[in-house]
C-alpha cells in the first residue's frame, strides 16, 4: 500500500464473476480477516483494518474477528447502509485501491462518483495484493465440465441462444436523442458478454464443480449474431463436452484469452451489451465507447422455470423431504435414548441420508445446524471441533438442502426436544403465522415480492418482534441456491414459473433462534371474484417436511391457520409414505407428527402424554 501510495485497500468477498459463493482460491477476504461468512468487505487503512457486513453476520463476525479488526455493522440503525457509504463518509483527499476484477461495474461507477465529491479516487493496482501475500493460496479447480441433459432442462441450449440473440436485436442503438442520422456500425449492438457463471451454465446447459455447493465452472461467454465464444480452460473440457460445443456452434478459447479478445476488439465494429454486475475490469478494457449497460436478459430467463424444471423440483423436494424425515426420526430417537449429539454430527448424518437419494450431486450450501445461542446466528455453520451439543432446553434449527440434477433444495425446520418455554412458544407461533400468511397469499399480476413481505412480519410485529434478513429468495434448477432477480425484497413482479423461499424467523441474541422455510412456486389460481379476469396468482408449496407442533400455541392461531397446519402435515404423510415404508422408525415418526395435536409433545416422564399448554 505504501509503494502504491494507497490510503485504503478494499478486499471484497466476490470473485471476478461477482459470485456470492466463491472457490477456495478466491476466498481472499476470508483469508485476510478470518471471517468466514459469505458477504462482507475487508477495508484496510495504513493503521487499521475494518470488516463491513450485514445483519445476518454481525454476531458471527464478532466471534471470528480478532483484535486487529473493527466490525462495521451495515444496516444498523446508527450504522452505514453498506461499505460504500461507510468508506465515502470517511475519506477525503484519499486514494483507494481495489482489484478491478472483484468489483462490479455498477458498484465501481457509484463509488467513483461519490469519491470524486470528496476529492478522492479509486486506483486499480495491476496485481491483487492478497495474491501477493497469500503464499499457500489454493490452486484453481480443474474438474471437468459436464452436460445437463434435456431431461432436466426442458429446453435446448440452441433455443436459449436464439432467444438471447433476439433480445440483442431489440436493444436500441446508442444514438444521441437529438441526432437525426441513422446509427453507425460503431453505435450498433453486435453482441453481449456474459460473466455470470450461473447464466453461462444455464444458457449452454452445462454444469461444473469449480465452486463448493454450486455446480458452476469459471468461464466467460460472448454471444453475437454470428458466433458464440466460450472462454474456458481446455483442461476442463472432455471429448464429450468438446463434441457438444462443436455441435452447438460454440467456439472455445482459453479462460484468460478473454483479455486479448477485448483488447483487440475481435468482434469487430459495434458495441457490446454488459450487465451492471459485470466486473469493472471489463468496463475499463472496453472503454465506454464500446459497451452499453443493460439488465441481464439471461437472469430473467432462468428465473422463470419451465414445466420440466418445475416437475423436476417437485420430485427433488419429495426425495429431499424423505431424507429430512428419516434424519429427524433418527435424531429424536437418539436424543430420547440419552445420547449427546453435536450440531456437527447431526448435520453430517443428514448429509448421509441425502447422499442415498437419486440424482444427488452434493449439498446446495453449507449445513446450518444450530442449537442454543448458535441458532441466533442466521448463517451459523458448525465445525467438528467447536460444535455444541444439541440441548433439550432451546430450539434446534436446521437449514440445509441437497443439490440434485433435477432441482436445488433449501429447507429449514426448527424443532424442540424438551419442554419449550412460554417465550419460545409465542415467538415460534408468530413465525409460523408469518410463514402461513405468505404461503396462503393470493395476489394480482404485477405484485412484487417486496409488496408481500409485510405478510410474513405482521404477526411478529404485533408482539414487537422482527428479523433482519430477507423473507425469501429465488433459487435455481440445479444451480445457485440464491437466484434473482425476484425475491421478497425485490421490486421485480412475481410471475408463474418463479420459485422462491418463504423463511421468516426470530433470533434472541445469545440465547436461541428459530426459522421455518419452505420453497414455493408461483402459479395461477382461481378466485371467487376473478376481478379483471385471469390475473390472480398464488403459491404451490414444494417442500415436503412436517412442521413440528410442540412449540405452537393453539390459542394464538386462527381456525384457518390451524387447518393449514393440519393439512400441510397430512400432505407430507401422504406424499412421503411410499419413500419411507422401508424405514419403520421414520414411518412411525411421520405418522405421529401428521396426527399430533398442537402443543402435544408425546410421552413425558413415566410415559404420560403432556400438553405444555
Amino acid at each position: 500500500m505504501l509503494k502504491a501510495d494507497l490510503d485504503y485497500y478494499v478486499v471484497p468477498s466476490e470473485d471476478a464473476h461477482q459470485s456470492e459463493y466463491v472457490a477456495a482460491s478466491d476466498k481472499r477476504r476470508e483469508w485476510i480477516s478470518g471471517f468466514t461468512g459469505s458477504a462482507g468487505q475487508a477495508i484496510i487503512s495504513k493503521t487499521q483494518a475494518y470488516l463491513v457486513t450485514d445483519s445476518r453476520y454481525w454476531l458471527q463476525a464478532r466471534e471470528e474477528l480478532d483484535s486487529n479488526w473493527h466490525l462495521i455493522p451495515a444496516g444498523a440503525p446508527d450504522g452505514p447502509k453498506d461499505w460504500v457509504e461507510w468508506l465515502v463518509d470517511r475519506v477525503k483527499d484519499s486514494k483507494i485501491g481495489i482489484d478491478a476484477r472483484m468489483i462490479s461495474h455498477e458498484t465501481a461507477t457509484r463509488l467513483s462518483s461519490q469519491l470524486n465529491r470528496k476529492n478522492s479516487k479509486l486506483a486499480y493496482p495491476p496485481q491483487n495484493f492478497m495474491d501477493l501475500v497469500w503464499k499457500d493460496k489454493p490452486l484453481r479447480s480443474k474438474d471437468p465440465v459436464f452436460i445437463q441433459s434435456l431431461e432436466f432442462t426442458g429446453c435446448e441450449a440452441a433455443a436459449k441462444v436464439t432467444a438471447l440473440r433476439d433480445w440483442i436485436q431489440t436493444q436500441p442503438a446508442a444514438v444521441p436523442s437529438y441526432s437525426k442520422n441513422p446509427p453507425t456500425a460503431a453505435q450498433m449492438h453486435v453482441g453481449t458478454l456474459i460473466s455470470s457463471l450461473s447464466s453461462i451454465a444455464y444458457l449452454l446447459n452445462l454444469r461444473g464443480s469449480d465452486i463448493p455447493f454450486n455446480p458452476l465452472f469459471c468461464s466467460y461467454l460472448f454471444v453475437s449474431m454470428k458466433k458464440v465464444v466460450l472462454f474456458l480452460d481446455s483442461s476442463k473440457v472432455t471429448d464429450e463436452t468438446e463434441d457438444y460445443l462443436n455441435a452447438l456452434g460454440v467456439e472455445r478459447k482459453e479462460y484468460n484469452d478473454l483479455w486479448t479478445f477485448l483488447r483487440r476488439r475481435e468482434w469487430g465494429e459495434g458495441k457490446l451489451l454488459i450487465s451492471p454486475e459485470t466486473s469493472y475490469a471489463i468496463s475499463l478494457m472496453l472503454t465506454h465507447f464500446r459497451y452499453t449497460v443493460a439488465p441481464s436478459m439471461v437472469d430473467g430467463m432462468k428465473a422463470v422455470k419451465n414445466e420440466i424444471e418445475l416437475e423436476g423440483m417437485r420430485r427433488a423436494y419429495i426425495r429431499d423431504g424423505a431424507a429430512y424425515v428419516r434424519w429427524l426420526a433418527w435424531l429424536e430417537h437418539k436424543i430420547q435414548q440419552g445420547y449427546d449429539i453435536t450440531e456437527y454430527e447431526a448435520a453430517w448424518r443428514l448429509t448421509e441420508y441425502r447422499r442415498q437419494n437419486k440424482h444427488y450431486w452434493g449439498l446446495a450450501y453449507e449445513n446450518i445446524s444450530a442449537s442454543g445461542p448458535n441458532a441466533a446466528l442466521p448463517h451459523y455453520s458448525p465445525s467438528k471441533s467447536t460444535a455444541r451439543m444439541i440441548d433439550r432446553d432451546t430450539p434446534y434449527l436446521n437449514d440445509s438442502g441437497g443439490q440434485y440434477r433435477d432441482g436445488t433444495c433449501d429447507t429449514t425446520r426448527t424443532v424442540h426436544f424438551g419442554r419449550p418455554s412460554q417465550d419460545q412458544c409465542e415467538a415460534y407461533t408468530r413465525v409460523l403465522q408469518g410463514h402461513i400468511a405468505i404461503d396462503s397469499a393470493t395476489f394480482p399480476e404485477g405484485t412484487t415480492g417486496a409488496q408481500l413481505d409485510v405478510l410474513a412480519r405482521r404477526a411478529l410485529w404485533k408482539d414487537g418482534l422482527n428479523y433482519l434478513h430477507g423473507t425469501g429468495h429465488g433459487f435455481g434448477s440445479f444451480l445457485n441456491v440464491h437466484e434473482g432477480p425476484h425475491g421478497f425484497s425485490s421490486s421485480v413482479p412475481l410471475v408463474p414459473g418463479h420459485v422462491i423461499t418463504n423463511e421468516p424467523g426470530f433470533y434472541l441474541e445469545g440465547k436461541w433462534g428459530m426459522r421455518i422455510e419452505s420453497a414455493l412456486a408461483v402459479r395461477r389460481v382461481k378466485t371467487k371474484g376473478e376481478f379483471n379476469g385471469d390475473i390472480w396468482l398464488g403459491f404451490e408449496r414444494l417442500t415436503c417436511v412436517p412442521i413440528q407442533t410442540r412449540m405452537v400455541k393453539d390459542n394464538m392461531l386462527t381456525k384457518e391457520e390451524k387447518q393449514w397446519l393440519k393439512d400441510h402435515n397430512q400432505k407430507c404423510r401422504d406424499r412421503l409414505e411410499p419413500y419411507l415404508k422401508d424405514d419403520k422408525r421414520a414411518w412411525n415418526w411421520l405418522k405421529r407428527e401428521a396426527s399430533r395435536g398442537i402443543g402435544i409433545v408425546g410421552p413425558g416422564p413415566g410415559g404420560i402424554s403432556i400438553d405444555w399448554d
